[in-house]
C-alpha cells in the first residue's frame, strides 16, 4: 500500500481553513451554552419543584437524545413549517453556521448545567455560613461565592465537555459546513485518498485537544490550588 501525502500538503489552506471554522462554532457553542447553563444549573439546585422541574426535563431530553438528532431538527426539521419560514427568524435559521452553534449551544447547555448544578451542590457549608455570617444578601451570595466557586470546582469535569464539544463539531461538515471532517471529506472525495485525508483530521483533532488539555491544566492549577493538600 502506497500512500500519497503530497495531495494532504497541497491540501493544507483547506485544513487550516477548517480549523477556523471548527474553532468558531467551539467558541461560540461553549459561550452559548455556559450561558444557558448557568441559570439551568441555579434552577437545578432549587428546592421548589416548580423551578426544579423544567430545568430537570430540558436538561433529561437533550442528554437523552442524540446530537445529530438535534443538529438535524434544528437545520433541516423547522424548515418544513410554513411559519418559521415567514418569521424574522428564517435568515438565520436558514443558516447552516447559527443552526450548528445553535444545536451544539443547547446540546452543551445541559451537560454543561449538570456538572455547575452538582458543583453547587457539592459547596463547602461552610462558605454558605461564613457569607451569611457577615450578612449577604441571596443574591450577593450566589454572585460573590457560591458561582465563583462552583465554576473554579467544576474545571476538571467542564474540561472533558469541551473537549466533547469539539469532537462534537465534526457533525457540523453534515450541514455543508467546511470544518476539520468537512475538509477531509472533500480531500477524499476528490482525490479517492480517504485514509490520507482522515488522519490528516485526526492529527489536526489531536493538536487541538492537546492544546485544550494543556490549557485547562493551568486554569486548574490557578485556580484550584486552595483545593492542593497542604504540605506538613
Amino acid at each position: 500500500m502506497i500512500f500519497d501525502f503530497n495531495v494532504i500538503w497541497e491540501s493544507l489552506p483547506l485544513y487550516f481553513g477548517g480549523v477556523l471554522v471548527t474553532l468558531q462554532l467551539l467558541l461560540i457553542s461553549l459561550a452559548a451554552g455556559l450561558a444557558m447553563a448557568i441559570p439551568l444549573a441555579l434552577m437545578r439546585v432549587s428546592k421548589s419543584p416548580l423551578v426544579n422541574f423544567p430545568a430537570w426535563l430540558y436538561t433529561y431530553v437533550v442528554r437523552g437524545t442524540p446530537m445529530l438528532v438535534q443538529l438535524f431538527l434544528i437545520y433541516y426539521g423547522l424548515a418544513q413549517f410554513e411559519a418559521v419560514r415567514d418569521s424574522v427568524l428564517w435568515p438565520y435559521l436558514s443558516n447552516a453556521t447559527f443552526c450548528a452553534c445553535l444545536a451544539f449551544g443547547i446540546n452543551t447547555s445541559a451537560y454543561s448545567a449538570e456538572i455547575l448544578a452538582g458543583s453547587l451542590k457539592s459547596t463547602p457549608p461552610g462558605e454558605i455560613e461564613a457569607a451569611k455570617a457577615v450578612g449577604m444578601s441571596r443574591f450577593k451570595l450566589y454572585r460573590r461565592i457560591l458561582l465563583p466557586s462552583a465554576l473554579r470546582r467544576a474545571l476538571p469535569q467542564y474540561s472533558n465537555e469541551v473537549i466533547m464539544m469539539l469532537h462534537t463539531t465534526s457533525l457540523a461538515s453534515i450541514v455543508t459546513l467546511i470544518d476539520i471532517t468537512g475538509a477531509a471529506r472533500t480531500v477524499s472525495s476528490q482525490h479517492y485518498l480517504p485514509f490520507e485525508a482522515f488522519i490528516t483530521a485526526g492529527v489536526f483533532y489531536l493538536c487541538l485537544t492537546f492544546i485544550l488539555v494543556r490549557l485547562f491544566k493551568r486554569a486548574e492549577r490557578r485556580w484550584l490550588v486552595y483545593l492542593a493538600p497542604r504540605k506538613a
